[in-house]
């Protein structure tokens, strides 16, 4: 199993609409990658550990596949659609995206 996350980081006074990233754009991206996906979470930064401090993301996108080869199956003929989307819910441009192998879930 792997998850794809897309982190967007923090930027002081940077816009970053949560309730459309959460309502409108991952569910879009749930319905195009289809049976694809295994699951999705969306996360929201609070602070970077220590009290009073800025997150370091402002929120972070997972999904989960069986493989890579099926994430990019899926996602990069719907690539240019999700992208365009960006704009609607940030204006920090594209994340970072992490891809990594799930070694351990309970």
């Amino acid at each position: 199993m792997i998850k794809v996350s897309i982190l967007y980081p923090y930027r002081e006074n940077g816009r970053f609409d949560v309730d459309y990233y959460c309502n409108t754009h991952m569910l879009l991206s749930a319905k195009r990658f289809g049976s694809a996906l295994k699951g999705w979470s969306v996360d929201v930064g609070i602070n970077a550990g220590p009290p009073d401090t800025k997150p370091p993301f402002a929120a972070a996108g997972h999904f989960l596949f069986d493989s890579v080869e099926a994430f990019y199956a899926v996602f990069m003929p719907v690539a240019e659609e999700l992208t365009a989307d960006i704009p609607n819910y940030t204006d920090g441009g594209n994340g970072q995206i992490l891809i990594s192998e799930i070694k351990v879930s309970v």
